[in-house]
């Protein structure tokens, strides 16, 4: 993997606004004077409209058979998600009900809606709207029906089909082509700071999304928080590949693929993965890759496919773990 460049500075853009500036600070408004904050909040940040549809508490309370039990998808320090359906499109979605003593609070849902209103790409997961009656805060996304990827990775239920190494580097080389666009697309660059297997949604296909970002800021690229999204990308693999701090020693690559991938995987491919994740993981900064080349690397490695019929089998180190178990970090 010597190949790919390593530079410590990605392209930088002019406009550095901060968040802070654009967004407004609020408490306990009505509905409409929360899309009036959001609307000029777009507007500081050089947009003309905002995209994201304004819905009432009711046409939610609707959509999922008033919050009922069958209908919840999963729950965190944020609140709960339920999947719905919207009686005036007929369409399925996802419906997050911000808990409102919870760790998320009014700013970070007007950032949630900032950043998914403005930025638009294949591996983003698309806001289709918000609720802001009184004290509820509600967002409404496309529904992704295969979930998260730790739902794949760490919370494997036994009716769910394993990830084999062929998806998993077409869910590495989308998630970070997510990153790419957020740090050398956006305008101004958008750092994310909340990349883990729970916020990679998949699609049909399995096609990887970044979702939740209620904690992302516009910042300069190449600063120290920045370099963490680098970071993170080796997070992305290591997960899936079951890493460990194994790198320096290249006999002990074999060591850190998943047991779930039961030997069907390409050795060369493993230590071109591994190869990238160390680089990722450079103590300097500018030792690590630019985002773009992380994104080529992973894009080659997902072009390359594997045929365990036609390919070797790696000899498995141990056995799979029982599905449904979480396995070592």
């Amino acid at each position: 993997m010597g190949c790919f460049s390593c530079s410590g500075k990605s392209r930088k853009n002019a406009n550095n606004k901060k968040p802070d500036n654009q967004i407004p600070s609020s408490s306990d408004k009505t509905k409409s004077n929360m899309a009036l904050d959001v609307k000029e909040a777009s507007k500081d940040g050089g947009s003309e409209y905002i995209a994201a549809h304004t819905f009432t508490f009711r046409e939610l309370a609707n959509a999922t058979k008033n919050f009922r039990a069958d209908c919840l998808l999963g729950e965190g320090g944020f609140g709960r998600v339920y999947k719905g359906r919207l009686e005036s499109t007929n369409q399925v979605v996802a419906i997050k009900q911000l808990d409102r003593n919870g760790l998320q609070g009014n700013r970070e849902f007007l950032v949630e809606v900032l950043m998914l209103s403005l930025l638009h790409h294949p591996n983003l997961v698309n806001l289709i709207g918000y609720c802001a009656d009184g004290d509820q805060r509600l967002l409404v996304y496309e529904y992704m029906p295969l979930g998260s990827l730790e739902d794949h990775i760490h919370d494997l239920q036994p009716d769910k089909k394993r990830l084999d190494w062929n998806t998993r580097m077409k869910v590495a080389a989308g998630a970070a082509k997510g990153l790419e666009y957020l740090h050398d697309s956006a305008n101004p660059p958008v750092i994310y700071r909340d990349l883990k297997c729970s916020n990679i949604l998949l699609g049909e296909g399995y096609h990887p999304k970044l979702s939740d970002f209620g904690l992302a800021k516009v910042g300069p690229v190449g600063d120290k928080t920045h370099s963490r999204s680098y970071l993170i990308v080796s997070y992305l693999i290591c997960p899936l590949l079951q890493a460990r701090p194994l790198f320096k020693d290249r006999r002990k690559f074999s060591q850190m693929a998943d047991p779930l991938l039961q030997g069907q995987y390409p050795m060369r491919g493993l230590y071109q993965a591994l190869a990238v994740a160390a680089m990722c993981v450079q103590e300097q900064p500018n030792m690590r890759p630019l985002i773009a080349d992380v994104v080529t690397a992973l894009s080659y490695l997902a072009s390359q496919k594997y045929d365990p019929e036609t390919q070797p089998v790696q000899g498995s180190r141990t056995g799979p773990p029982t599905p449904g178990t979480r396995r070592e970090q």
